[in-house]
C-alpha cells in the first residue's frame, strides 16, 4: 500500500498535556507472586491525560491484579507503535484505532484488540460565545491543528467533506502541540481540531470553550490497544487480561473521574498541583470519547469501515484492507 508523503509519522494524536491506591480495590498481591514484565508503547508521553486509562490501570493494581508488571515507554507515534508491536519490539501498544487501516496494507500485521470509547478523540473546540455550530461554518475561518501528519488534521479533513468542503476552503494552521491552543486562546483562531487534553490548557488560562463533537460529522475513533497477529494466536490470555485492566482504569475515570484524576496524578507527578485540571479533562473524555460503546472496548465494524473508506477516497491509502484484519471483539466484555 502507497502512503502519502509524511504520513509514516501520522495516525495518532494523543500529544496534548498531558502511588497508594485510591477507594477502588485492587485485589492485594501475595509476596510470592512473580509478576510478569511487558513493555508497552505509547505513542506519546505517559503523563498526558489522554492516557488516564493505562495510568489509573497501574496505579490502582490491576495489570499487578493480572500478573502484569507494565514498564511504558514511548514510541515516534501511532504508526511507530504499530510497527514495533508488528515486528515484536514490544508485545502490545497503543495507538488510534484507525492505525491499522494505515499500516496493515505496508505488510504490518497488527489489529486492535480494544477501542476506549465509541466517541472519536479528536473534537472540533471553539470559543464559548462562538456562532459556530459545525465544519460548514468554518469556511474562510482559520482552524489549528497539532501537524498535517496527524490524524486530528484528517478528521477535520473528514469534518469539512461532510459539510462539501475542502482543506482549501478553510485556514488550516499546523501549529504544533503549544501553538494548537495559544492561537485559540488568544482568539486569531475560531477552532482547534483536537483531544480533549487542550480544553485543559485553554481553560488553565482563562479561556472558555463549547465543544462539537467531531463524530457527529466524521466516524473518528478513540484511543486503541494494538497487539500483533503472532500475539493474538499465540498468547490470547496475555492480551485479555491486559485489555481488562486497561478498561477497568477507563470505567474508573467513568465513575469517579474527580478520585482518577488523584491517582493520575501519582502516577504522573509531573503533573502535580494539576488535579482539578486533569478531572476536567477526564469529564469531557467521560462525555465525548468513552460513551457510546455497547460494552467498554467494544470495536464497532461499521464505524471503522466508514473511515477505511475515507482513508482511500482521499488517497491517504492506496486500498482498503479487508476490515476483519483490522480488528477483533474477542478480548472485550470479559
Amino acid at each position: 500500500m502507497r502512503l502519502r508523503a509524511g504520513f509514516l509519522l501520522a495516525s495518532t494524536f494523543l500529544a496534548a498535556v498531558l502511588s497508594g491506591p485510591s477507594q477502588a480495590q485492587t485485589p492485594a498481591q501475595t509476596p510470592a507472586q512473580t509478576l510478569e514484565k511487558v513493555l508497552y508503547l505509547l505513542p506519546a508521553p505517559a503523563a498526558r491525560p489522554a492516557f488516564g486509562p493505562w495510568m489509573v490501570a497501574k496505579q490502582r493494581g490491576y495489570y499487578a491484579a493480572e500478573g502484569l508488571d507494565i514498564e511504558f515507554q514511548t514510541a515516534k507515534g501511532g504508526v511507530d507503535v504499530a510497527k514495533q508491536v508488528g515486528v515484536g519490539n514490544a508485545l502490545i501498544g497503543g495507538a488510534l484505532g484507525d492505525t491499522p487501516i494505515i499500516v496493515r496494507g505496508n505488510d504490518v500485521p497488527i489489529k486492535a484488540v480494544a477501542v476506549l470509547g465509541g466517541g472519536g478523540l479528536t473534537q472540533l473546540m471553539v470559543h464559548e460565545d462562538s456562532d459556530i455550530k459545525g465544519p460548514a461554518d468554518l469556511r474562510g475561518k482559520t482552524v489549528t491543528v497539532l501537524a498535517y501528519q496527524d490524524t486530528t488534521f484528517y478528521a477535520l479533513l473528514g469534518m469539512l467533506a461532510q459539510a462539501g468542503m475542502t482543506k482549501n476552503d478553510v485556514d488550516i494552521q499546523a501549529a504544533g502541540p503549544s501553538g494548537i491552543w495559544q492561537l485559540f486562546l488568544a482568539k486569531k483562531a475560531v477552532a482547534m481540531a483536537s483531544a480533549p487534553d487542550y480544553i485543559g490548557y485553554v481553560q488553565e488560562n482563562g479561556g472558555k470553550v463549547r465543544v462539537i463533537p467531531g463524530d457527529e460529522f466524521f466516524p473518528s475513533m478513540a484511543q486503541a490497544i494494538l497487539a500483533s497477529d503472532k500475539t493474538i494466536r499465540e498468547r490470547p490470555d496475555f492480551v485479555r487480561k491486559l485489555v481488562r485492566a486497561t478498561l477497568r482504569g477507563m470505567t474508573d475515570i467513568i465513575a469517579d473521574p474527580a478520585g482518577t484524576a488523584v491517582d493520575f496524578v501519582k502516577a504522573a507527578p509531573e503533573n502535580k498541583g494539576r488535579e482539578e485540571t486533569v478531572q476536567s479533562i477526564f469529564e469531557f473524555y467521560t462525555q465525548y470519547v468513552y460513551r457510546g460503546q455497547p460494552k467498554p472496548g467494544f470495536i464497532d465494524r461499521q464505524k471503522l469501515t466508514k473511515l477505511q473508506d475515507f482513508y482511500v477516497a482521499q488517497q491517504i491509502v492506496e486500498k482498503a484492507t479487508p476490515v476483519d484484519q483490522l480488528f477483533t471483539n474477542q478480548f472485550v466484555g470479559d
